[in-house]
């Protein structure tokens, strides 16, 4: 454990090092760094690839399930969407040196608010090996070092991308320490980091519960809260059908691994029996388990057409426990469950959501702006998919995470998450009386 803690200690300190010139280069510069990134990326495409291909060997072989194998491939195609998301940071306004307030105070000083860097972060992260690549340039676009942890089941493709991307930086002219990376797979690297107060900035803990749980409790150093995804699609009673079919397909279908993706089925009682028997045989023809409540089970099993598509719909459901309300699947299985109106919808999700992403479909317009008020959660949505809460989707080029936490960052987070400010204060000789 010493040896671990001594490890982690001296990258992180080399690392915090790193942090200063980059803090204080100008924008022309972070923006050259993170554009040599991008170009690194596609030059080694195929030493990442082949980096990834043993991570999914053997985490094929330890039996990982089919969601955590989609965060962990890496495709040439999804590594030149990292490469665009690096990319579309370069051209967003930059975030360092924003004056975000100016006023002169009784004393004639002159004072500034103005943005910052933070300093080092450091990112705790699982089987998802693209979020290396953009930690790492919303860190340096924004002027900030990282180091990175990244889960064993990822360990090779992380340490891949990271060393072309500290050798990207170091080619600008920054030190290659600014993009730091933990090689070791001993779990006490994790604890080290953790504790290094006065070294990391803010840590960002991005995957399941437990890791994000674990870095709540035991940081020693500000944590930026990610949270899981137990999202919601609650069709009301005004709901056009065909437009909550296919949201609610994209929602769960699209890519299932992921935490913008639908967990939970949530149908109006009054239109469940019209409603329900050709939405839940789509997403049983997907593959879908259904764990259903007795009144979703009850409108499939009264349903009068389809006696083959009825049997093969029931085939694919289960009885819902108390246990489903609150569960994250990250596979093809999705909760339903029929409510009397609104106000059990919302209070359904405020109760046994995550507070990630929430939907209703509704024509009723005063009902979706009452979900849109009344839904506690990072991003609500009337008439669209969960799936769009994501950085790039929101215009923020390449994002570090998404937030359920209300302090400092909610939501999908990038750059100007990053930044802190400092008061700059200018005056011509002025003492306090």
């Amino acid at each position: 454990m010493e040896d671990i803690q001594a490890y982690v200690t001296e990258l992180a300190r080399n690392a915090k090092e790193a942090s200063r010139p980059l803090g204080f280069a100008n924008n022309e510069e972070r923006v050259g760094a993170v554009r040599a990134m991008a170009a690194a990326l596609r030059e080694h495409v195929e030493e990442i690839v082949a980096a990834n291909s043993k991570d999914m060997d053997a985490a094929r072989a330890a039996g990982t399930s089919e969601g955590l194998l989609d965060r962990l491939l890496l495709t040439p195609e999804r590594i030149e969407g990292m490469a665009q998301g690096l990319e579309a940071l370069c051209d967003l306004p930059d975030p360092v040196g924003r004056v975000l307030e100016r006023r002169t105070i009784d004393c004639g000083l002159d004072l500034q608010k103005v943005s910052v860097p933070l300093g080092l972060v450091a990112m705790v992260y699982e089987a998802r090996p693209n979020v290396t690549s953009d930690a790492a340039g919303i860190c340096i676009r924004t002027g900030n070092a990282c180091i990175l942890r990244g889960g064993s089941l990822a360990q090779r493709s992380c340490v891949a991308i990271a060393h072309v991307l500290s050798d990207a930086v170091a080619g600008c002219g920054f030190p290659a320490e600014a993009v730091t990376i933990i090689e070791t797979t001993d779990r006490a690297a994790t604890g080290a980091l953790m504790s290094l107060r006065g070294i990391v900035d803010v840590l960002i803990p991005r995957g399941g519960a437990g890791l994000i749980q674990r870095c709540v409790r035991e940081a020693q150093v500000p944590v930026i809260e990610t949270g899981t995804g137990n999202c919601h699609v609650y069709v009301h009673e005004s709901a056009d059908f065909e437009k909550a079919r296919a949201i609610v397909m994209n929602a769960k279908t699209q890519r299932v691994g992921v935490c913008n993706a639908a967990e939970s089925l949530l149908v109006d009682e009054s239109v469940a029996r019209e409603f329900l028997p050709r939405m839940l045989g789509e997403l049983a023809r997907a593959g879908v388990t259904l764990h259903v409540d007795a009144q979703a089970k009850a409108a499939v099993e009264t349903a009068s057409e389809g006696a083959d598509e009825k049997a093969a719909t029931l085939a694919r459901m289960v009885d819902a426990t108390e246990d489903d309300w609150g569960r994250e699947y990250l596979a093809l299985e999705m909760s339903v469950k029929c409510v009397s109106g609104l106000d059990e919808a919302v209070a359904h999700i405020n109760r046994y959501g995550t507070g990630h992403s929430e939907a209703i479909v509704a024509q009723d317009q005063d009902a979706c702006e009452r979900f849109l008020r009344e839904v506690d959660a990072s991003a609500v949505y009337a008439n669209a998919s969960t799936r769009f809460t994501d950085g790039g989707e929101f215009g923020l080029g390449a994002e570090i995470g998404i937030s359920t936490q209300k302090l400092h960052a909610r939501g999908p987070f990038a750059a100007e998450a990053l930044t802190t400010y400092k008061y700059e204060v200018r005056g011509d000789g002025q003492v306090r009386p």
